[in-house]
């Protein structure tokens, strides 16, 4: 699909780029063709007001003189004089230029099998045919042409050599977007692989007679449970599609992330305390941003979630808010554990990554730190993660909405 993708940019780029170059060389070609016979026949036109008067070639150097010869016909069409700078001692020869020139009606015009143009001039008693050499104009516009055609040829492979760049270029984003998927897809089902094996295998033992009641209760209750932890990664699956999908930016508002991060860490105190774990928070009152309350309420949830997780026994995790430098506040959430490498820190919020692959039998997914980043990432900000001294870090960067005063509350209805 790529190569067909790479293919189908780099034909339609050189159509393009062949289009064009077609048009501006055959633009000039044709342009420096009127430009030569617009200054062929304005010397003509010159030479026939002021007939049999001979000039040196490039006597007068502004102004253009071709080798040219003048023919005088009467009123009765036969030649009554001629001059130049021909032999023109071939009267019948003339008399066919003349009566060629004049049966064609036109007052200008030429006669390619003799590489001459004519311009006639009428007068009350004769007719004025200056004739002008082309071998020339030709000369210069076969020249134009081959000059046009070599340019035009490197030009073509110098473009088609940029294409080819940028099409590798162009096609990056999508490959890497491919195999994303393609991962995504994988790491989808193998996670879906376990828990359907689970509830089929005691799908099966449940119809068995060999069990008792309460061995099939049992199989019932891990049928249940592996039914939930499937629900669970469903429902993170579509939660992280609708951020992706940029559903995020629907409900935007006017936040007050400080009131809205110490109403999140409530619910986790409970949870914190039953397992010996302590949270602590350093909140800086009056921090507003403009965003969606409920996904930036998720944010702080999933790394709160994640610090419960991962903490060292009766370790201290520590939730801090905080106006930061440029207009930004600084949310972080740290708590000990195990170092986090440099590779770890990078690929922590990929989707389905797990530093330790057992938690995705406690319902860890590898899918908040996922969402989480693609949340912040909809409310123009930043997300990252650091590990010193046994302490790991998650940040998170946003841009404030600055007010001297809190903002009034909205009355009620």
């Amino acid at each position: 699909m790529l190569k067909k993708l790479k293919l189908k940019f780099v034909v339609i780029n050189m159509a393009i780029v062949t289009a064009m170059l077609c048009v501006i060389f055959g633009l000039v070609y044709r342009f420096t063709q009127l430009n030569l016979e617009a200054e062929s026949i304005s010397m003509m036109q010159d030479i026939a007001a002021s007939p049999f008067q001979l000039v040196i070639p490039g006597e007068n150097r502004d102004e253009l003189r071709l080798p040219y010869f003048i023919l005088e016909v009467d009123s009765r069409g036969e030649l009554a004089a001629a001059g130049g700078y021909y032999d023109l001692s071939d009267v019948d020869f003339l008399q066919r230029l003349a009566d060629t020139s004049l049966a064609s009606g036109k007052h200008t015009g030429t006669l390619p099998s003799y590489n001459l143009r004519f311009c006639t001039v009428s007068t009350p008693v004769s007719h004025r045919i200056v004739f002008a050499d082309m071998s020339s104009e030709l000369a210069t516009l076969d020249s134009l042409m081959r000059t046009c055609i070599l340019i035009g040829a490197i030009s073509f492979l110098a473009f088609l050599f940029i294409s080819l760049l940028l099409a590798r270029w162009a096609v990056r984003p999508v490959d890497q977007a491919w195999r994303q998927q393609r991962q995504f897809v994988a790491d989808a089902s193998h996670e879906l692989k376990t828990p359907l094996t689970v509830i089929m295998t005691n799908a099966e033992l449940l119809r068995s007679e060999e069990y008792d009641a309460a061995a099939k209760s049992q199989f019932s209750a891990s049928i249940l449970t592996m039914s939930r932890q499937m629900r669970g990664l469903v429902e993170r699956l579509l939660e992280l599609a609708r951020v992706d999908n940029g559903q995020v930016s629907t409900a935007r508002s006017l936040c007050d992330l400080s009131d809205l991060t110490t109403q999140a860490i409530l619910p986790f105190d409970a949870v914190f305390f039953e397992k010996g774990l302590t949270l602590t928070s350093q909140i800086q009152p009056d921090l507003f941003v403009h965003g969606s309350a409920s996904h930036l309420e998720e944010v702080v949830e999933i790394l709160l979630d994640n610090a419960q997780k991962y903490s060292a026994p009766g370790g201290e995790t520590v939730v801090r808010l905080r106006q930061h430098h440029h207009g930004h506040c600084l949310l972080t959430v740290s708590n000990p554990g195990a170092p986090l490498s440099r590779q770890q820190l990078q690929d922590i919020f990929k989707r389905f990554y797990r530093t330790d692959q057992a938690r995705s039998r406690d319902g860890s997914f590898g899918l908040g730190l996922s969402i989480a980043q693609a949340i912040v990432t909809e409310h123009r900000g930043k997300i990252w993660a650091e590990s010193a001294d046994g302490i790991n870090t998650f940040c998170v960067q946003l841009p404030l909405v600055l007010y001297r005063e809190k903002p009034p509350a909205p009355l009620s209805a």
